[in-house]
């Protein structure tokens, strides 16, 4: 059995936060990104809400429980990114043969999640991030979204190794660079961008998310009467993580 799950897209990327309602006058108010969806998930002991983001959604995630593993996350690592979902056709079928392929799993079998069917690897099977696999049950997103996910930047001591784990298991297409240690990774429209460690502060995982934008003077206007906090350049600016919510986020204009 060949072990690559074909994956079609990035379906969201998951913030936990502390609490929704502040962190909606940063992603929905700010940046004008729609609300699809908000559940309380009482297994899981957590809040979650859906952001459009055109093919691709934007989760976040407030824990209503001590003791969860939101809860513990947030205690460790406060406010920020938390997981990465690819959306498959058939999860059950996805987690059966990584399953057999002795893939790292927290979920054997799919439950019902925020996104559809859903199952959890393991973060060691994915070097050290947390992925999960979809299958919605009816489409969610956001054709008249003001930004679109482009990009998740993951860091990693040895990027090249990390683009072959993903490769292996999600059969991820590479997209030609500059030469160097950085490697791209194509997954639909989106992409995963594997950076060295030490270029983002020693960190390895999800470290920042980049965006494009219909309109970057609007949003750029948008986060300077907010008071975000934001280093501007020609055709881009990034947001600093203490006013969105722990996140590195990359906006440029829409390509």
């Amino acid at each position: 059995m060949a072990l690559a799950v074909i994956v079609r897209k990035i379906h969201h990327v998951g913030i936990v936060v502390e609490k929704l309602t502040r962190a909606y006058g940063f992603y929905r108010d700010t940046l004008g990104l729609p609300l699809l969806r908000e559940v309380e998930i009482k297994d899981q002991g957590v809040c979650a809400a859906l952001f459009g983001a055109r093919e691709s959604e934007i989760e976040l995630i407030e824990p209503l429980q001590a003791g969860s593993g939101v809860a513990r996350f947030l205690e460790k690592h406060g406010e920020g990114l938390h997981h990465l979902c690819f959306e498959t056709e058939d999860v059950d079928a996805s987690l059966r043969r990584l399953k057999a392929s002795g893939v790292a799993l927290i979920d054997e079998t799919p439950r019902d999640g925020l996104a559809g069917r859903i199952g959890f690897l393991h973060p060691r099977a994915c070097a050290g991030v947390l992925v999960e696999l979809a299958t919605p049950l009816s489409e969610s997103h956001s054709e008249t979204s003001p930004l679109r996910l482009k990009r998740v930047v993951i860091g990693s001591h040895d990027p090249k190794e990390t683009a072959r784990v993903f490769q292996r298991l999600f059969a991820l297409t590479e997209q030609s660079m500059n030469g160097g240690p950085r490697t791209m990774l194509a997954v639909g429209r989106g992409a995963l961008l594997l950076v060295p460690a030490h270029e983002v502060g020693g960190l390895e995982g999800m470290v920042a998310l980049s965006v494009v934008a219909e309109d970057l003077d609007d949003v750029s206007a948008r986060l300077r009467n907010a008071g975000a906090a934001m280093l501007s350049g020609a055709g881009e600016l990034t947001v600093e993580p203490r006013s969105s919510h722990g996140v590195h986020l990359h906006i440029s204009r829409f390509d």
